[in-house]
């Protein structure tokens, strides 16, 4: 008679229940980690992340709107070969006022 006891707990039905319980269980942390991920494809804010800063191996990732574009670093340092444009001055309350070099001057005299 102990055998008609035992009967529930051999179900196989029971396993498949908890693997079914498991996998909703691993699909919820899955989606709790793409909607914090900065560069989830939902979002609609603008990201960059900077992945091995100030190394040679340094990657920037831009996210604007749904581009995606990647900058990878090649550990080399570069030349400019760009012109002067103006400068660029702080003000004692912190903001910054840019300069175009070569503008012409606004009280008319030359």
């Amino acid at each position: 008679m102990r055998f008609l006891d035992d009967d529930e707990a051999d179900d196989p039905i029971l396993s498949v229940v908890n693997l079914i319980d498991l996998f909703l269980v691993v699909t919820g942390i899955l989606m709790i980690v793409i909607v914090r991920n900065p560069l989830n494809p939902f979002s609609t804010q603008d990201v960059t992340v900077i992945e091995n800063p100030g190394q040679p191996d340094m990657r920037i990732t831009i996210k604007q709107g749904e581009e995606l574009t990647r900058y990878e670093s090649t550990g080399e340092i570069g030349e400019g070969g760009g012109v002067k444009a103006g400068v660029t001055y702080r003000l004692p309350d912190g903001r910054m006022v840019y300069v175009p070099e070569g503008a012409p001057d606004q009280s008319g005299a030359k």
